[in-house]
């Protein structure tokens, strides 16, 4: 998992096409703003859960790439 650190109305942006801002910072809550294409689809997790069924434990482990 990459983690990054990000301000209010900073963004980051995925694969040249999908832009992710902080839009709000409140308490323990952080708003986020989405803009990606038509075609992507955006959900939060428990929507895509509910959507996809929970994955297998084997599927939810997050792999991660080791520099060489």
């Amino acid at each position: 998992m990459l983690v990054l650190s990000r301000k209010k109305n900073e963004s980051i942006v995925i694969n040249n096409d999908i832009t992710i801002t902080v839009v709000e910072i409140r308490g323990d809550k952080v708003r986020l703003g989405i803009v990606a294409p038509k075609e992507v689809p955006v959900h939060r997790q428990e929507v895509y859960e509910a959507i996809h069924g929970k994955p297998d434990s084997a599927d939810a482990t997050p792999t991660v790439a080791k520099p060489d």
